[in-house]
């Protein structure tokens, strides 16, 4: 797996969209998330469509084309260095095939920020556009607005990239011990489980240290998806796996824990657990399509290069 283009880091003054791909978005909360960005010397528009309900699926902001043309006018506007998504939920899947790649490759790199539902778009970032991108807060997130630490290592990210090159989770504990190195990539178990196959995604984990989360599935459920990525040769040659959190999924020590010995330990690489990326209050931003280093047992994971340029 090879490493992808990284796009310019942010500067003050710089011009971010924040747009809806998913799930509708509370106004409180984009209000507050705009306040902080603006807090940061950020200059923050909200795509038309960001406040939108679907007449018909409350679960999706607004329409699939009005949803996916937010993004794409966001993406090409040359005055846009950056996008953040508002949140996640569900949604990217039904959008994601009414993007004008060739217009978006065409307009050049910039930074993309999102977890959860918008593990689709960073898989689709890194095949169809070869960029970089961020597993990170969102804008109208809960856990970001609430949680400084989740703040702080973004803005690090985004501004001063080379000052978060050495990721340290002292409370994480390595499941299979042992150090590897490789491509990050990943994010919500249950979508790249639902994406493999698909046009938009790549075809396996090989050479990648997989990052790994997710939220409010029973265990069963995660062993699905486990299974089917172990069955359908997509975990075949990855050189590592973090996992993240499972919030709101069953209690983690006697359900889930097991899960991942009996699914994830006969891989053969190093597994690290409770590496705070993800549903979870202080959750890191982690760069995907940069080449890193995992040393489970010491809980660190050192970057090659800053995310960004």
């Amino acid at each position: 797996m090879r490493e992808l283009r990284r796009p310019a880091r942010l500067a003050p003054g710089a011009r971010v969209a924040v747009v809806a791909p998913s799930g509708p978005v509370p106004e409180e909360r984009l209000q507050a998330g705009l306040d902080v960005l603006r807090g940061w010397d950020l200059d923050p528009v909200v795509a038309p469509h960001v406040l939108d309900r679907h007449p018909e699926f409350p679960y999706l902001a607004g329409a699939d084309a009005d949803r996916a043309a937010d993004l794409q006018a966001a993406w090409c506007d040359p005055s846009v260095d950056a996008v953040l998504c508002a949140r996640g939920g569900y949604g990217v899947q039904r959008m994601v095939d009414l993007l004008d790649w060739e217009a978006m490759r065409a307009a050049g790199p910039k930074v993309l920020v999102g977890f959860s539902d918008i593990t689709a778009l960073h898989e689709a970032f890194a095949l169809r556009l070869g960029l970089v991108t961020l597993h990170g807060p969102m804008a109208a997130g809960l856990d970001f607005l609430k949680n400084a630490r989740a703040q702080e290592h973004l803005k690090a990210t985004l501004f001063a990239p080379e000052t978060v090159t050495t990721v340290t989770v002292p409370d994480s504990r390595a499941l299979v011990p042992g150090r590897a190195r490789g491509v990050l990539l990943g994010g919500c178990l249950s979508l790249l489980a639902a994406e493999a196959g698909t046009p938009h995604a790549r075809r396996s984990a090989e050479g990648g240290l997989l990052c790994l989360e997710d939220v409010g599935e029973e265990t069963y459920r995660l062993d699905r998806c486990l299974t089917q990525l172990l069955r359908a040769g997509w975990l075949d040659g990855v050189r590592g796996v973090l996992l993240g959190s499972w919030e709101n999924c069953e209690d983690y020590e006697p359900r889930v824990r097991p899960l991942f010995a009996d699914r994830l330990g006969g891989l053969g690489v190093p597994v690290v657990e409770e590496f705070r990326f993800g549903h979870c209050a202080g959750a890191l931003t982690i760069p995907f399509g940069v080449a890193a280093e995992l040393d489970a047992e010491a809980g660190t994971l050192t970057l090659d290069a800053p995310a960004l340029d």
